[in-house]
């Protein structure tokens, strides 16, 4: 028996692929070409592989797993933006329209936010993580809603953050030029309270949690997406064989083959 109440199985198991072919060439093997394309650096994989007491195959491993991991970060911000497009009242706006925003909660009936009273829209700008944003940034997204509320005084702007320090509905208050601002109608937002808002479910974000590795396990299924073949530490082995240098040197040419002393290595 499904146990959400805000969103079908089917919706669920239809964003959860969805989010999934996001991934896609993070997905394809890589090879020693594809490894080294914005160069690596040789340094800093000595000393993780001594500090750590990894072998070469494992540090390798590791460090095609950085790579896919950095490029993955925005196929979850799709995953956590998208899913509102499926609760009632919530609109995801095609990118660029719509002054941007990621998700636009529209209120029938209203709602009573701390110390603002009563509005019927809410405009959300998402980040994954809290500390996301530079200074600049957060000043950038801090006008952004202050336009926003001059434009229209029966709403509120919310920073929703997925992962937040800890549950939590408060002014936000960020720095301007060294002036520190703060409005009633601008909130920051832990996801798990914006979920409760909008769904009217308190533990609706731990629930959706509990189910959500299995859909993914389902929309994964057995076969239809291959574990990546990696080359990158069989290529590497070949060129310490075939050019008679150690792995050292093999793996220091990826970073520094132009500089000098090593084009002639």
């Amino acid at each position: 028996m499904w146990p959400l109440t805000f969103i079908s199985r089917e919706d669920f198991t239809t964003h959860v692929k969805k989010t999934i072919t996001h991934y896609g060439s993070k997905l394809e093997p890589v090879d020693l070409l594809k490894f080294n394309k914005n160069i690596i650096d040789p340094i800093k994989i000595f000393f993780d592989k001594s500090v750590y007491r990894l072998s070469w195959e494992e540090i390798i491993k590791s460090e095609i797993f950085r790579q896919r991991d950095k490029a993955n970060n925005n196929d979850i911000g799709y995953f956590h933006q998208h899913i509102f497009k499926y609760f009632k009242n919530c609109e995801v706006p095609a990118n660029g329209t719509q002054g941007g925003w990621d998700v636009i909660w529209n209120i029938p009936e209203g709602i009573n936010l701390p110390d603002c009273g009563t509005v019927h829209k809410v405009y959300v700008e998402l980040k994954n993580k809290h500390n996301t944003m530079n200074s600049a940034s957060a000043g950038k997204t801090y006008i952004k809603m202050q336009s926003q509320i001059l434009d229209d005084d029966d709403c509120a702007c919310f920073l929703v953050e997925a992962i937040a320090k800890r549950s939590q509905n408060i002014k936000w208050k960020t720095s301007i030029d060294g002036k520190i601002w703060d409005h009633k109608n601008i909130r920051r937002v832990s996801l798990d309270v914006f979920y409760d808002m909008v769904t009217g479910q308190k533990d609706a974000f731990y629930q959706l949690c509990q189910v959500l590795p299995e859909v993914i396990e389902e929309a994964v299924g057995i076969g239809d997406i291959e574990v990546p073949n990696d080359s990158v530490y069989s290529e590497l082995c070949d060129i310490a064989t075939r050019e008679n240098i150690s792995m050292n040197m093999a793996m220091l040419l990826l970073g520094f083959s132009t500089y000098q002393g090593f084009k002639n290595a």
